[in-house]
């Protein structure tokens, strides 16, 4: 067991066990907006930005925080962890306005092709979606012209969110392994 593991664990039985959730607890604005969800209808937000993300130079935006032991043998990186905190822009070019970050990681899941696990939260700081996020969890299979991936939860104004991203790289250097990669999202949401 690693010593992160263990400290976990440690912490978790630390934690007094609730088996029974007070629906008194919940803030108010909470209860306002599950009595006005069995009325409302439900919306599509259609949203496009651009995702840098920087494993090179001295300020990466990822960085690599595992691997296995056959990982460099390995053509797809199989076993490879990175862990990320990117930007999210309006445009393609580093200076366009930023609208949010994508925090998450992702991992090397594929032998035989590079395919990559996807677990990320875009959070949205600008706009009328602003302290709202929404969850993608999905394989990004990253050769592929477009990849497709669920939406599988969200915050804010996305409560209950599902639906799906497609992402398709603008620009890969494969020196680097720097990326800007556009997407496009549909998210149903109430």
């Amino acid at each position: 067991m690693t010593k992160l593991a263990l400290v976990l664990l440690l912490f978790s039985l630390s934690m007094p066990m609730q088996l029974v959730q007070s629906t008194n607890d919940e803030p108010k604005e909470v209860d306002k907006w599950i009595q006005k969800l069995h009325h409302g209808e439900e919306k599509v937000s259609r949203l496009h930005f651009y995702f840098h993300d920087t494993v090179s130079g001295k300020n990466p935006s990822a960085v690599e925080v595992a691997e296995a032991s056959m990982t460099k043998k390995s053509p797809t990186l199989f076993g490879l962890i990175n862990i990320f905190d990117d930007p999210l822009t309006e445009g393609p070019e580093s200076t366009s306005k930023l609208v949010g970050r994508a925090q998450g990681l992702y991992g090397s899941a594929g032998q035989q092709e590079l395919g990559l696990l996807l677990a990320m939260n875009l959070f949205f700081t600008t706009g009328k979606f602003n302290g709202s996020g929404l969850t993608i969890l999905g394989r990004n299979a990253v050769f592929h012209s477009i990849r497709e991936m669920p939406i599988i939860g969200g915050t804010g104004a996305f409560r209950l969110a599902r639906g799906f991203v497609q992402a398709k790289t603008h620009f890969l250097n494969l020196t680097s392994g720097d990326a800007i990669v556009e997407y496009h999202v549909v998210a149903m949401h109430y």
